[in-house]
Protein backbone atom coordinates (compact mmCIF):
# COMPACT_ATOMS: atom_id res chain seq x y z
CA UNK A 1 0.00 0.00 0.00
CA UNK A 2 2.94 2.39 1.14
CA UNK A 3 4.15 1.68 -2.51
CA UNK A 4 1.32 2.71 -4.24
CA UNK A 5 0.64 5.98 -1.87
CA UNK A 6 4.88 6.94 -3.21
CA UNK A 7 3.51 6.09 -7.12
CA UNK A 8 0.48 8.52 -6.38
CA UNK A 9 2.31 11.33 -4.70
CA UNK A 10 5.01 11.05 -7.67
CA UNK A 11 2.44 11.50 -10.39
CA UNK A 12 0.50 14.11 -8.77
CA UNK A 13 3.89 16.27 -8.62
CA UNK A 14 4.59 15.46 -12.37
CA UNK A 15 1.22 16.66 -13.02
CA UNK A 16 1.67 19.52 -11.07
CA UNK A 17 5.32 20.05 -12.79
CA UNK A 18 3.74 19.48 -15.82
CA UNK A 19 1.07 22.28 -15.85
CA UNK A 20 3.45 25.05 -14.45
CA UNK A 21 4.85 25.00 -18.22
CA UNK A 22 2.31 26.98 -19.17
CA UNK A 23 2.51 28.99 -16.06
CA UNK A 24 5.68 29.06 -16.27
CA UNK A 25 5.63 30.79 -20.01
CA UNK A 26 3.15 33.18 -18.66
CA UNK A 27 4.79 34.45 -15.75
CA UNK A 28 8.43 34.87 -17.94
CA UNK A 29 6.12 38.23 -19.26
CA UNK A 30 6.38 39.77 -15.95
CA UNK A 31 9.22 38.69 -13.97
CA UNK A 32 13.15 37.59 -14.72
CA UNK A 33 13.65 33.61 -14.16
CA UNK A 34 15.43 34.97 -10.60
CA UNK A 35 12.52 36.89 -9.44
CA UNK A 36 10.71 33.75 -10.23
CA UNK A 37 12.61 31.84 -7.99
CA UNK A 38 13.09 34.13 -5.38
CA UNK A 39 9.07 34.16 -5.25
CA UNK A 40 8.60 30.83 -5.58
CA UNK A 41 11.02 29.35 -2.98
CA UNK A 42 10.72 32.27 -0.39
CA UNK A 43 6.75 31.70 -0.66
CA UNK A 44 6.92 27.88 -0.50
CA UNK A 45 9.77 28.56 2.87
CA UNK A 46 6.85 30.76 4.44
CA UNK A 47 3.66 28.24 3.67
CA UNK A 48 5.65 25.40 5.20
CA UNK A 49 6.60 26.79 8.16
CA UNK A 50 3.38 28.31 8.71
CA UNK A 51 1.55 24.97 8.36
CA UNK A 52 4.15 22.35 9.92
CA UNK A 53 6.74 25.00 12.13
CA UNK A 54 6.64 22.33 15.28
CA UNK A 55 8.41 20.20 13.23
CA UNK A 56 11.40 22.89 13.79
CA UNK A 57 11.91 21.64 17.02
CA UNK A 58 13.20 18.50 15.71
CA UNK A 59 15.98 19.85 14.07
CA UNK A 60 19.50 18.69 14.73
CA UNK A 61 22.70 18.71 12.94
CA UNK A 62 21.76 15.49 10.75
CA UNK A 63 18.72 16.71 8.82
CA UNK A 64 20.13 20.42 8.63
CA UNK A 65 23.00 19.20 7.01
CA UNK A 66 20.89 17.32 5.01
CA UNK A 67 18.08 19.64 4.31
CA UNK A 68 21.06 22.25 2.79
CA UNK A 69 22.29 20.09 0.86
CA UNK A 70 19.00 19.24 -1.26
CA UNK A 71 18.25 23.24 -1.04
CA UNK A 72 21.54 24.32 -2.34
CA UNK A 73 21.17 21.04 -5.71
CA UNK A 74 17.46 22.43 -5.98
CA UNK A 75 18.52 26.03 -6.73
CA UNK A 76 21.56 24.94 -8.78
CA UNK A 77 19.11 22.47 -10.88
CA UNK A 78 16.52 25.28 -11.23
CA UNK A 79 19.45 28.39 -12.41
CA UNK A 80 21.09 26.25 -14.52
CA UNK A 81 17.64 25.14 -16.76
CA UNK A 82 16.49 28.83 -16.46
CA UNK A 83 19.99 30.09 -17.62
CA UNK A 84 20.42 27.30 -20.13
CA UNK A 85 16.54 28.27 -21.26
CA UNK A 86 17.75 31.76 -22.61
CA UNK A 87 20.63 29.90 -24.99
CA UNK A 88 18.83 27.32 -26.21
CA UNK A 89 15.37 26.01 -27.39
CA UNK A 90 12.58 25.14 -25.28
CA UNK A 91 12.98 21.61 -26.69
CA UNK A 92 16.50 20.64 -26.15
CA UNK A 93 15.75 22.41 -22.73
CA UNK A 94 13.06 19.84 -21.85
CA UNK A 95 15.25 16.42 -23.04
CA UNK A 96 18.51 17.63 -21.51
CA UNK A 97 16.49 18.01 -18.24
CA UNK A 98 15.11 14.66 -18.65
CA UNK A 99 18.54 13.26 -18.94
CA UNK A 100 18.81 13.04 -15.29
CA UNK A 101 16.28 9.62 -15.75
CA UNK A 102 18.99 7.75 -16.48
CA UNK A 103 21.55 9.50 -14.54
CA UNK A 104 20.18 8.18 -11.57
CA UNK A 105 20.54 4.59 -11.08
CA UNK A 106 24.69 5.29 -12.46
CA UNK A 107 25.03 7.97 -9.58
CA UNK A 108 23.87 4.75 -6.89
CA UNK A 109 26.21 2.17 -8.36
CA UNK A 110 29.12 4.62 -8.56
CA UNK A 111 28.42 6.42 -5.66
CA UNK A 112 26.77 3.64 -3.28
CA UNK A 113 27.47 0.45 -5.10
CA UNK A 114 24.07 0.10 -5.36
CA UNK A 115 23.22 -2.75 -8.11
CA UNK A 116 22.12 -1.84 -11.53
CA UNK A 117 18.51 -3.10 -12.04
CA UNK A 118 17.79 -4.36 -15.50
CA UNK A 119 14.34 -3.36 -15.44
CA UNK A 120 14.42 -0.18 -13.80
CA UNK A 121 17.92 0.63 -15.79
CA UNK A 122 15.95 -0.17 -19.62
CA UNK A 123 12.50 2.11 -18.21
CA UNK A 124 15.09 4.75 -17.12
CA UNK A 125 16.30 4.38 -21.33
CA UNK A 126 13.29 3.89 -22.23
CA UNK A 127 11.77 6.77 -20.99
CA UNK A 128 14.55 9.11 -22.05
CA UNK A 129 13.55 8.00 -25.88
CA UNK A 130 10.10 8.79 -24.94
CA UNK A 131 11.44 12.09 -23.98
CA UNK A 132 13.54 12.19 -27.21
CA UNK A 133 10.55 11.98 -28.94
CA UNK A 134 8.04 14.28 -26.98
CA UNK A 135 10.22 17.60 -26.77
CA UNK A 136 13.10 17.33 -28.80
CA UNK A 137 13.17 18.97 -32.33
CA UNK A 138 16.26 17.57 -33.77
CA UNK A 139 19.90 19.28 -34.30
CA UNK A 140 23.41 18.54 -33.95
CA UNK A 141 24.48 21.79 -32.80
CA UNK A 142 25.46 22.02 -29.04
CA UNK A 143 25.81 25.63 -27.50
CA UNK A 144 26.61 26.96 -24.22
CA UNK A 145 22.73 26.77 -23.37
CA UNK A 146 22.54 23.13 -23.87
CA UNK A 147 25.58 22.45 -21.64
CA UNK A 148 24.14 24.10 -18.71
CA UNK A 149 21.34 22.47 -19.12
CA UNK A 150 22.52 19.17 -18.98
CA UNK A 151 24.46 20.19 -15.57
CA UNK A 152 20.93 21.04 -14.16
CA UNK A 153 19.82 17.31 -15.47
CA UNK A 154 23.18 16.23 -13.21
CA UNK A 155 21.64 18.53 -10.49
CA UNK A 156 18.62 17.09 -10.33
CA UNK A 157 19.69 14.03 -10.38
CA UNK A 158 21.51 13.87 -7.34
CA UNK A 159 18.36 15.98 -5.93
CA UNK A 160 16.10 12.88 -6.46
CA UNK A 161 18.61 10.55 -5.24
CA UNK A 162 19.66 12.15 -2.09
CA UNK A 163 16.27 12.85 -1.44
CA UNK A 164 15.60 8.97 -1.94
CA UNK A 165 18.47 8.22 0.54
CA UNK A 166 17.76 10.95 3.40
CA UNK A 167 14.25 10.13 3.84
CA UNK A 168 14.68 6.65 4.75
CA UNK A 169 16.16 8.12 8.16
CA UNK A 170 14.42 12.27 8.38
CA UNK A 171 10.94 13.32 8.24
CA UNK A 172 10.13 14.24 5.13
CA UNK A 173 8.23 16.97 5.71
CA UNK A 174 10.90 18.87 7.81
CA UNK A 175 13.66 18.10 4.84
CA UNK A 176 11.63 19.93 2.58
CA UNK A 177 10.69 22.46 4.41
CA UNK A 178 14.48 22.94 5.36
CA UNK A 179 15.47 22.81 1.58
CA UNK A 180 13.10 25.20 0.60
CA UNK A 181 14.23 27.71 3.40
CA UNK A 182 18.29 26.96 1.75
CA UNK A 183 16.98 27.56 -1.69
CA UNK A 184 14.98 30.75 -0.61
CA UNK A 185 18.12 32.10 1.19
CA UNK A 186 20.35 31.89 -2.08
CA UNK A 187 17.60 32.57 -4.32
CA UNK A 188 17.27 36.36 -2.09
CA UNK A 189 21.14 36.92 -2.37
CA UNK A 190 20.92 36.29 -5.92
CA UNK A 191 18.42 38.95 -6.48
CA UNK A 192 19.28 41.24 -4.52
CA UNK A 193 23.16 41.10 -6.17
CA UNK A 194 21.66 40.91 -9.22
CA UNK A 195 19.47 44.19 -8.58
CA UNK A 196 15.97 42.55 -9.39
CA UNK A 197 14.50 44.01 -6.81
CA UNK A 198 11.80 45.99 -8.93
CA UNK A 199 8.71 43.47 -8.97
CA UNK A 200 5.23 43.66 -11.30
CA UNK A 201 2.05 44.17 -9.72
CA UNK A 202 0.08 43.23 -12.86
CA UNK A 203 -2.83 40.63 -11.88
CA UNK A 204 -2.06 37.82 -14.72
CA UNK A 205 2.00 37.98 -13.34
CA UNK A 206 0.72 37.79 -9.36
CA UNK A 207 -1.40 34.95 -10.28
CA UNK A 208 0.87 32.79 -12.36
CA UNK A 209 3.91 33.31 -10.13
CA UNK A 210 1.53 32.35 -7.23
CA UNK A 211 0.54 29.46 -8.68
CA UNK A 212 4.27 28.33 -8.97
CA UNK A 213 4.84 29.35 -5.70
CA UNK A 214 2.16 27.63 -4.00
CA UNK A 215 1.42 24.39 -6.26
CA UNK A 216 4.40 23.45 -8.21
CA UNK A 217 6.79 24.38 -4.91
CA UNK A 218 5.48 23.92 -1.91
CA UNK A 219 2.80 21.02 -2.70
CA UNK A 220 4.96 19.71 -5.37
CA UNK A 221 8.29 19.36 -3.79
CA UNK A 222 6.25 18.48 -0.84
CA UNK A 223 4.89 15.10 -2.20
CA UNK A 224 7.93 14.44 -3.77
CA UNK A 225 9.61 14.02 -0.70
CA UNK A 226 6.96 11.98 0.90
CA UNK A 227 6.28 10.16 -2.30
CA UNK A 228 10.02 8.78 -2.52
CA UNK A 229 9.76 7.04 0.71
CA UNK A 230 8.42 4.37 -0.58
CA UNK A 231 10.13 4.13 -4.15
CA UNK A 232 13.49 3.60 -5.22
CA UNK A 233 15.16 5.97 -6.62
CA UNK A 234 15.07 5.58 -9.98
CA UNK A 235 11.53 4.50 -10.16
CA UNK A 236 11.11 7.89 -8.68
CA UNK A 237 13.09 9.29 -11.55
CA UNK A 238 10.94 7.37 -14.34
CA UNK A 239 7.70 8.45 -12.84
CA UNK A 240 9.03 12.48 -12.70
CA UNK A 241 9.53 12.16 -15.90
CA UNK A 242 6.50 12.16 -17.04
CA UNK A 243 6.13 15.66 -16.37
CA UNK A 244 6.83 16.00 -19.71
CA UNK A 245 3.92 13.92 -20.87
CA UNK A 246 1.61 16.39 -18.45
CA UNK A 247 3.14 19.63 -19.69
CA UNK A 248 2.29 18.45 -23.79
CA UNK A 249 -0.98 17.86 -22.55
CA UNK A 250 -1.55 20.85 -20.90
CA UNK A 251 -0.06 22.92 -23.79
CA UNK A 252 -2.48 21.00 -26.11
CA UNK A 253 -5.46 21.44 -23.83
CA UNK A 254 -4.70 25.28 -23.62
CA UNK A 255 -3.66 26.05 -26.92
CA UNK A 256 -0.32 26.39 -26.72
CA UNK A 257 0.52 23.56 -29.07
CA UNK A 258 -1.59 21.06 -31.92
CA UNK A 259 -1.23 17.50 -30.92
CA UNK A 260 1.00 15.54 -33.29
CA UNK A 261 1.92 11.72 -33.45
CA UNK A 262 5.45 12.67 -32.23
CA UNK A 263 3.68 13.79 -29.05
CA UNK A 264 1.29 10.80 -28.72
CA UNK A 265 4.29 8.49 -29.59
CA UNK A 266 6.80 9.83 -26.82
CA UNK A 267 3.66 10.09 -24.34
CA UNK A 268 3.52 6.30 -25.12
CA UNK A 269 6.64 5.07 -25.04
CA UNK A 270 7.30 6.72 -21.19
CA UNK A 271 3.91 5.19 -20.18
CA UNK A 272 5.61 1.71 -21.58
CA UNK A 273 8.70 3.07 -19.42
CA UNK A 274 6.26 2.90 -16.13
CA UNK A 275 4.85 -0.23 -17.13
CA UNK A 276 8.35 -2.14 -17.19
CA UNK A 277 9.37 -0.81 -14.12
CA UNK A 278 6.18 -2.43 -12.13
CA UNK A 279 6.77 -5.34 -14.33
CA UNK A 280 9.74 -6.71 -12.09
CA UNK A 281 7.71 -6.87 -8.34
CA UNK A 282 4.89 -8.88 -10.22
CA UNK A 283 7.39 -11.25 -11.99
CA UNK A 284 9.46 -11.74 -8.09
CA UNK A 285 6.09 -12.40 -6.60
CA UNK A 286 4.42 -14.80 -9.00
CA UNK A 287 7.89 -16.68 -9.29
CA UNK A 288 8.43 -16.57 -4.87
CA UNK A 289 5.40 -18.82 -4.75
CA UNK A 290 5.77 -20.76 -7.12
CA UNK A 291 9.84 -21.75 -5.85
CA UNK A 292 8.08 -22.19 -2.58
CA UNK A 293 5.96 -25.03 -3.94
CA UNK A 294 8.61 -26.77 -5.45
CA UNK A 295 10.59 -27.10 -2.34
CA UNK A 296 7.50 -28.00 -0.35
CA UNK A 297 7.17 -31.07 -3.19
Amino acid sequence: MRKYIGEIGLTITAIIWGSGFVMSALALEYYTPYQILVVRFTIGALLLSVVFHKRLLQVDKSVLWKGALLGVLLYAAFALQTVGLQFTTPSKNAFLTGVNVVMVPFIAFILYKRKLDTFELFGAVLALIGVAVLSLQWSTTINIGDMLTLGCAVMFAFHIFYTARFVRTEDAILLTLLQMAIAAVISCVTVIGMGETSFSMEPKGISSVLYLAVFSTTLAFLMQTVGQKHLSETKAAIILSTESVWGMIFAVAFAYELLTFRMFLGALIIFIAILLSEVRPQLLKKRIPSQVKEHEI
